[in-house]
């Protein structure tokens, strides 16, 4: 990350989840830095409990996902292990990415 965010303290999730949830990835500091929202990306990822999904809610700034955010998480994480399904734009001009982690 080169950049430093008000609200780099708080991280996206605080637990593992263990159902499907969102996360909110559309704060003014992710709108700022696309290594950020990647990051922070990742990081929902990984406090997903393998069965469920996470929608990232990627801030519009950055254009659709998937010429940025797919590759990133396809390299965080062993093939298989996860996949990601483009879900829909929304009216603010974000965009929600489904990603389902899978069972071991």
């Amino acid at each position: 990350m080169t950049a430093t965010h008000d609200d780099s303290a708080t991280p996206v999730t605080d637990h593992v989840h263990d159902n499907s949830w969102s996360a909110n990835l559309e704060k003014p500091a992710h709108a700022e830095d696309r290594a950020y929202l990647v990051e922070q990306a990742i990081m929902a990822v990984e406090h997903t409990n393998p069965g469920n999904h996470v929608n990232l809610v990627s801030h519009g700034d950055h254009g659709h996902p998937e010429s940025y955010l797919y590759e990133a998480l396809e390299e965080a994480f062993d093939d298989g292990e996860m996949t990601t399904e483009y879900v829909d734009q929304c009216g603010c001009g974000g965009h929600v990415t489904r990603v389902h982690v899978r069972e071991p």
